[in-house]
């Protein structure tokens, strides 16, 4: 039996372009002490894994960096590390960017709840930073495969499909995170379905979101940290007022709660 979320794809009304991005800095506004605890959080997740990842090669960039200016410099780092070594580093790469990975969508899963108890003034228990990835980390691992496949795939066929899937690849975790019981190739089938009904409004929405997100390059990229999480609030929106929440139509009004 085919999930819900389909027929409320079928079901459902053209967003807004304006009327996203104007709730979305409403609620971003709301809630920028929540976004920015977030995003401190995910940021704590990845500096041990570009610790792991950085400190084995720092020497050899030290050594490359030295004889820069020698023409007749030949790199000795290669003999340093044996083919064993090298193919150890690669797998604990591997296995460490997949487990970001997973933190990371936990933590921006609990972000996605902290919004709609916010934007619908509720108070349902949203768990955790990591409880999510607690409950479904075989799923998130596998959703995060499927993605990376869908992606790796688009980036073959000379890139230009890749603007085509990032719309979808972006619905892919709010529609897991209020549809926890899906299966991944469901929540993989239903991001691809709801992207492509409005892959116009979407990737103008993804592509304003992402400038904005970036503002805080400009500050030394420390700033990045209080504005890369407009992004998630652009895309809430965009489940929201498509695919909606309980089993009635998505609400097009603006919901928000003014404390």
């Amino acid at each position: 039996m085919e999930h819900p979320i389909f027929k409320k794809i079928e079901n459902s009304k053209k967003p807004d372009f304006g009327d996203i991005l104007s709730k979305s800095f409403e609620l971003y506004k709301k809630t920028f002490s929540v976004g920015l605890i977030h995003g401190l959080i995910s940021l704590a997740v990845v500096i041990p894994f570009l610790l792991i990842v950085y400190i084995p090669i720092i020497p050899t960039y030290i050594e490359l960096i030295e004889h820069s200016g020698d023409p007749y410099y030949q790199p000795t780092f290669l003999e340093d590390f044996s083919p064993v070594m090298i193919i150890v580093w690669v797998l604990i790469v591997f296995v460490m960017s997949f487990l970001m990975q997973v933190l990371n969508i936990s933590i921006y899963g609990h972000f996605f709840k902290a919004l709609k108890n916010e934007d619908l003034n509720t108070t349902d228990d949203i768990g955790g930073y990591f409880t999510i990835a607690k409950n479904h980390f075989g799923k998130i691992i596998v959703l995060s495969l499927a993605s990376m496949g869908v992606a790796l795939l688009a980036a073959l066929l000379c890139y230009f499909p890749i603007f085509y899937v990032m719309v979808p690849l972006q619905l892919v975790i709010p529609i897991f995170v209020f549809n926890q019981e899906m299966s991944v190739g469901d929540i993989v089938k239903a991001g691809f379905r709801l992207g492509n009904k409005y892959w116009l409004i979407f990737f103008g929405l993804i592509f304003v979101s992402a400038i904005f997100s970036a503002i805080g390059v400009i500050a030394c990229y420390i700033g990045v940290i209080a504005t890369m999480f407009f992004s998630y609030i652009v895309t809430y929106y965009m489940y929201k007022d498509t695919v909606g929440f309980e089993d009635g139509p998505p609400e097009k009004e603006n919901t928000l709660f003014v404390k």
